[in-house]
């Protein structure tokens, strides 16, 4: 029975919200390397660590929703996010950190995986991308919002919280346990009778699940979005030190650079919304690669301020609705088997750990133009891929 009660994409939007809090670890790494004085590769590693376990976590996540449903899959990725942002106002050792971003990026995968099924579920199958985008939206709102309350937590004294900058942690935890709640009381149903088969191993639900690579969309469609992650995780963490090794700008001001880019994706996934009504998909995903390609070619030469925030804004707006495009081209087409699609489409966000891992030691080796340039490759590549977009 499909339901179609938008009231109940009220909490679904809210777990969009807490999807963001993903992209604190940007700035967040770029506070812990100034804290405990880490290179750029080793400061890499946080970034890198949350989004390497979308690997390990998405496939076996898309099996689980047809065991538990997408909704309490949803559910159990909150608690994990919850935890998570909870750990790191007791103290922001490496060790710490390293616990608080890998639960980070374990609920994160998690909730990627089954949060896009479940809003699927809701809304059914038309305008499946332009809603999408619209979680991308909110999403955005949580990811600009926390170079903010970092700034704010950093800049202003506060001894009633003694956090510092991890105050970001404490508010997105209370917003955390909101949406769970939340949730839970959200009465959606789901018919699991018809995902359950006899005589079928963990095996092979892996095998048939990972033979889905071997059709074209779906496996070009997964490196799409390791594109995508990578350009977005590594203009999260760059964008400040673009500003800091060129403009001679201080981490706080610099910190700004990443909210730029957030503000320019939650005005792209906004926007973007509208125009996947109103064009096609494909003329909409070139126009924003075109942005993005001109972005890494003022990274790479721009040297002042007003350069390298018109870059920032075009990649922020060219990347904000790369993800649900290419998502939604794997989704529609295979459509008996979305949540398992779901699942190996969010693995594809293990290239938020390869591409800041290439870019920390292209950086330490001939500065930040290096790290534009792996971004770059992810740029060349959607090229190739927009021969896909069909829908």
């Amino acid at each position: 029975m499909k339901q179609n009660k938008s009231i109940f994409l009220i909490p679904v939007m809210l777990c969009f919200f807490c999807m963001g809090f993903v992209d604190l670890v940007g700035i967040a790494s770029n506070y812990v390397k100034a804290d405990l004085g880490l290179s750029d590769s080793v400061a890499n590693v946080f970034p890198s660590l949350v989004f390497f376990w979308f690997l390990i976590f998405s496939v076996p996540t898309g099996m689980l929703m047809n065991k538990i449903g997408r909704k309490n899959t949803v559910l159990l990725s909150l608690v994990v996010t919850v935890v998570s942002l909870l750990i790191p106002l007791f103290g922001n050792s490496f060790a710490v950190m390293l616990v608080a971003f890998s639960l980070l990026g374990i609920g994160n995968a998690l909730m990627q995986t089954s949060i896009n099924p479940l809003a699927m579920l809701i809304i059914g199958d038309k305008n499946l991308a332009s809603t999408l985008t619209f979680g991308q939206f909110v999403k955005a709102i949580a990811s600009f919002l926390a170079p903010y309350l970092a700034m704010w937590g950093a800049t202003q004294a506060m001894p009633s919280f003694g956090y510092d900058w991890r105050v970001l942690f404490l508010i997105y935890f209370i917003v955390g346990v909101l949406a769970t709640l939340l949730l839970l009381a959200t009465p959606i149903y789901e018919d699991l009778g018809g995902k359950k088969e006899e005589g079928r191993g963990v095996v092979s639900e892996f095998v048939d699940c990972f033979k889905l690579l071997g059709k074209p969309i779906v496996l070009l469609s997964f490196l799409g979005i390791m594109c995508h992650v990578g350009i977005d995780v590594g203009t999260n963490t760059t964008a400040p030190k673009l500003l800091m090794e060129r403009v001679g700008m201080s981490l706080n001001e610099a910190a700004f650079a990443t909210s730029l880019y957030f503000i320019f994706r939650t005005i792209g996934a906004l926007t973007g919304s509208f125009f996947l009504r109103v064009l096609k998909t494909r003329w909409f995903f070139i126009i924003s690669v075109v942005l993005m390609a001109a972005s890494m070619a003022l990274m790479f030469g721009g040297q002042t301020k007003t350069m390298l925030y018109v870059a920032i804004a075009l990649v922020g707006y060219g990347n904000s609705n790369i993800f649900s495009m290419a998502f939604s081209e794997a989704l529609l087409s295979v459509p008996d088997k979305q949540n398992e699609v779901s699942g190996l489409m969010i693995m594809g966000l293990f290239g938020g750990t390869i591409f800041p891992l290439l870019m920390g030691f292209a950086s330490d080796a001939v500065g930040q133009a290096g790290a534009v340039i792996i971004m770059a490759l992810g740029v060349i590549y959607l090229f190739t891929y927009i021969p896909q977009v069909k829908h």
